[in-house]
This record gives structure tokens, C-alpha cells and sequence, in this order.
């Protein structure tokens, strides 16, 4: 090879090692490669706090098959656009899409999601006067709103069976009524929902459903609150503290819970009013929070905000991966906020002092 053949060939090496530092370059400034990172980075951390007491897979049938992993066909960036909210934050530092109005492509979700005839449950407590009071607007809203053109089953859980309104169904919806024993605290009615989901999950749900969400009574549904909000881990940022520094957080402070986070720990505030996922995972979850619970209680310990805290602390170890705005659960006693566009579910006025009996 002449030395003029071997210049020729020296410069086509440099300019397409040019070319291919320029397309990294404009890669890195549209943010494509930082995306990569972090999507690499969120699978790993979730393969790694995978709830590791949960050792016999046979346990959960088929369906988790493909409802416990994003949708293969199609790929975050297709459905998830973070910069449409540039008011809000929208990826978590582990890269977890936080759902806001604006941000999702419902489509392409809808298409995924019709073509594998899914089946979501929810579940939801009337213990006492909460079942006069709120269950009958709970359910006509929900059978209206969550998750309209799929399968649905509402498991409702009454301490008093011949109280649970009559209400017509919508087509593709199923209602299941569980009668559950009163606890004499309403403490202990929100701490042993934990106790009550994980059983009627490893007895029955998981054999029904591809995704579930627990949610409070006293909330009503306003919009649709659809197939967006399906992943395999999903929690509910706290309307009050989305805007709030972590040292504000209501985190259980004393050492000696097992529900304790201290002050320089913790990611988000999340509301227990409103969390979902698997079957699998929704069951880790409760076990996990209603181990908590016990452990407490053989010490004479109760956590400020009972299973909220044993919620919390969760999902500071295991990480979830979808978030939800409080458009997906909202006070409207909070001064106005710009940020809430489309409210999905909102609050019920608390009249605590007619449904608590302590």
C-alpha cells in the first residue's frame, strides 16, 4: 500500500470517528443518551429489589406473565412524553415515569391493552358508617371512571353485607361483596386492610385479575382514570407534600418502628388512599406493611399514620415504578394549584367525627 493510500484511508478513519462523536454529541443534548442510562439503570434497580422473601414463583399463575413487565411492544418513550409537563417534575431520580395530564400518549396504551383483554380488580373497605356515607357515590363514580372499556371487578369489603347499595353495572364490570369482622379501633381498620388484601389476593384476586388497586372509600371519581396508571408497582404522590421538602414529610420518626425513615432519607410523600400494581406485588406490599404492623404492636408502637407510614417506608426499599400525580388523588381544600389540569379522583369531604367511632 502506497503512503498516499494509506493518507486516504487515515482520513476517511477521522472523519467517521467525526461523525460518530457528533451524533453522540446531539444524542446527549436531546437527551436520548441520558435516557438510555437511566432506563438501564431503573431495570436494574428494580431486578435487584425484587422482594427477595417471596421465593415460590408458582405462587402467581400465567397472568403475571406479561402484566408484571412494561408492555414489550412498546417502549416508554412511545406512550410517556416527560417533557410535555415542564411545570412538574416528571421522571423520578430512578427514572419511574410520574403521571401527570399532558404527559401520556392513552392510545397507544389502549390499543396494548385491549388487544391482551386484561382484567383489573379494586379493592375497597366500608367498614362501619363509611359504608352509608361514602360507598354508594364510590361506586357509581367507579363504575363510571376507572378504567372505562376493560374488565373490572370490585371487590367490596363490608362488615355489613345487607348495606351495600344496589347499584347497576356497566357492561365488562363484575362486583364481589367480602364480609370482613370490625375491628374496635379505626386505626386497626386501616392497618389490618394490609392483613385483609394479602389473603383475599393469595386465595382468590390472583387468580382474577392482571392489575389491582386498593383505594380509600371516601374518595369519588371525576374523569376517566385509565390504563395509564397500570404498571407493575405504582404509587400515589400525597396531594398536601408534592411540593414539599423531604425534611417536611410525615414520616414515621421513631427508631424503634419499623416504619421508621429518617430525616436525611426518603424520596416522595405517598398517599395509602391510592395503590395499585400486580397481584404479586400488591401482595409483597401488604405482607411486607402488615409485618411491619405486628412487629409494632408486639412493641407497643404505632406509627403516626399507621399503614400510611408501613406504606412509605416500602416504597423507600422497593422502589415503584409508576408514579401518580395528585391529579390522580386530590384535596380540593388545597389553595388552587396551576399544576392540576385534570383531577381523576378526588376527596370526599372528611367528617371524621360521624364515621370514626375513636
Amino acid at each position: 500500500m502506497t503512503s498516499r493510500e494509506k493518507t486516504v484511508l487515515l482520513w476517511i478513519f477521522y472523519l467517521a470517528l467525526f461523525s460518530v462523536v457528533v451524533v453522540v454529541y446531539l444524542d446527549w443534548r436531546d437527551g436520548t443518551w441520558e435516557w438510555i442510562y437511566h432506563k438501564s439503570l431503573k431495570t436494574a434497580e428494580l431486578r435487584n429489589e425484587t422482594e427477595p422473601w417471596l421465593t415460590m414463583p408458582s405462587l402467581f399463575n400465567h397472568r403475571d406473565a406479561y402484566a408484571s413487565q412494561e408492555p414489550k411492544e412498546i417502549s416508554l418513550p412511545r406512550w410517556f412524553n416527560p417533557r410535555a409537563r415542564m411545570d412538574v417534575l416528571t421522571l423520578t431520580p430512578w427514572a419511574a415515569p410520574i403521571i401527570w395530564e399532558g404527559t401520556v400518549e392513552r392510545s397507544v396504551l389502549e390499543d396494548y391493552y385491549k388487544r391482551k383483554k386484561i382484567t383489573v380488580g379494586l379493592t375497597v373497605f366500608a367498614i362501619g358508617k363509611y359504608l352509608d356515607k361514602y360507598l354508594k357515590n364510590f361506586l357509581i363514580s367507579a363504575n363510571t371512571y376507572f378504567m372505562p372499556g376493560h374488565n373490572v371487578i370490585f371487590y367490596i369489603m363490608v362488615d355489613n353485607i345487607s348495606g351495600v347499595p344496589q347499584i347497576e353495572l356497566g357492561p365488562l364490570r363484575t362486583q364481589k361483596v367480602i364480609q370482613v369482622e370490625k375491628e374496635s379501633r379505626w386505626q386497626d381498620i386501616s392497618m389490618m386492610r394490609m392483613k385483609t388484601i394479602g389473603d383475599l389476593i393469595e386465595t382468590q384476586i390472583r387468580h382474577e385479575v392482571d392489575f389491582l388497586f386498593c383505594m380509600d372509600v371516601d374518595q369519588i371519581f371525576e374523569s376517566n382514570y385509565g390504563v395509564e396508571t397500570l404498571d407493575k408497582s405504582v404509587a400515589q404522590l400525597h396531594a398536601w407534600f408534592y411540593k414539599e421538602r423531604r425534611d417536611s414529610f410525615t414520616y414515621e420518626r421513631n427508631p424503634e418502628s419499623a416504619a421508621y425513615i429518617p430525616y436525611e432519607e426518603g424520596d416522595f410523600y405517598y398517599h395509602a388512599a391510592v395503590f395499585g400494581g400486580t397481584p404479586e406485588h400488591i401482595y409483597n406490599l401488604t405482607r411486607e406493611c402488615y409485618k411491619g404492623i405486628q412487629y409494632d404492636k408486639e412493641h407497643h408502637i404505632e406509627a403516626i399514620w399507621h399503614d400510611e407510614s408501613h406504606l412509605n417506608k416500602y416504597y423507600l426499599r422497593n422502589k415503584p415504578s409508576k408514579l401518580l400525580s395528585p391529579e390522580y388523588c386530590w384535596d380540593y381544600k388545597i389553595a388552587w394549584s396551576y399544576n392540576i389540569r385534570n383531577i381523576k379522583l378526588s376527596w370526599m369531604p372528611k367528617k371524621y367525627e360521624e364515621v370514626r367511632s375513636n
